[in-house]
């Protein structure tokens, strides 16, 4: 991290806020206290962004110059999703739960299929819809560590509450297939989908979603960073969560550790970076 603070100090752009978070993240530094009703920070947290449920992306196009440009190519998505659905009926071999902690928290009714995760675009997936990555990749979305997918909701099934503590990315959903009814709960606010149109929330807010009714519920869903993160600190927090992936894939050596955990993250929205810096630097979290 010191690299990239060299870089952006000649630009005047410093990372103190990136280097707080570490320190939370790895116990030093007091846990974040929710500043409204429903907000739930993590020790994942960076320090001074606005938190709020839900966000108008479509109406900000200085935060948010994509979006309005994204909604009037929602189209694209839509009939290239359905093509697919109607010409192979792949409804349960598209869509497969990624892991035994998101059907623990999702449940066995959400299930997704990726673009993009953890910053690299799978290839394969990819060409299955060729113009939905094409659009994505042209509208220079700030796109954050999470990812790029289709998600199902299938019918008479519900996500129960559930926040993943990280303020510093927002998620939007662009409405595919929404039969009337479906809905979803952030902090104390609940909201519903809209074919062709972004839905918007911070996912450190408890939220929750249900699909009351008998046909499947469709969005495609965007991680990207918060729009008041500066580039250096873009670029610092890029660099923190390449090496936990690298570390958890087994890609860079480490040293061996005092002391360590009981498990390793099995997920990118598992034991978060707690774990890792613990089992890194030999730590205990008490």
């Amino acid at each position: 991290m010191n690299d990239v603070e060299i870089v952006y100090n000649e630009q005047k752009k410093g990372i103190d806020r990136i280097r707080n978070f570490a320190l939370t993240a790895q116990g030093v530094n007091p846990f974040p206290v929710p500043t409204i009703p429903g907000h739930q920070p993590s020790e994942e947290h960076v320090d001074g962004l606005t938190a709020k449920p839900l966000w108008d992306v479509a109406i900000d196009p200085e935060n948010f110059p994509w979006a309005q440009k994204l909604e009037a190519n929602a189209h694209i998505i839509m009939e290239e999703l359905q093509a697919k659905l109607d010409r192979e009926a792949l409804e349960q071999s598209l869509f497969a739960g990624d892991s035994a902690w998101q059907n623990n928290v999702m449940g066995t009714g959400w299930s997704a299929f990726r673009l993009q995760r953890l910053g690299v675009w799978n290839g394969e997936n990819c060409k299955e819809f060729p113009k939905t990555t094409e659009l994505m990749r042209s509208l220079n979305i700030p796109f954050a560590v999470r990812g790029v997918c289709f998600a199902r909701q299938a019918a008479g099934s519900g996500v129960q509450a559930h926040t993943d503590g990280r303020n510093f990315i927002l998620t939007s959903h662009v409405g595919l297939k929404v039969p009337e009814g479906c809905w979803m709960k952030v902090g104390e606010e609940k909201t519903t989908w809209e074919e062709g149109k972004l839905v918007t929330l911070d996912t450190s807010f408890e939220h929750s979603t249900g699909n009351p009714t008998d046909a499947d519920r469709h969005v495609l869903i965007i991680d990207f960073w918060h729009p008041e993160l500066t580039e250096a600190e873009r670029a610092a927090l890029e660099f923190v969560y390449d090496l936990r992936n690298k570390f958890e894939s087994g890609q860079i050596p480490v040293r061996i550790p005092k002391r360590k955990p009981q498990r390793l993250v099995e997920d990118e929205e598992g034991q978060g970076l707690a774990g890792i810096f613990s089992f890194l630097f030999g730590g205990d979290k008490n």
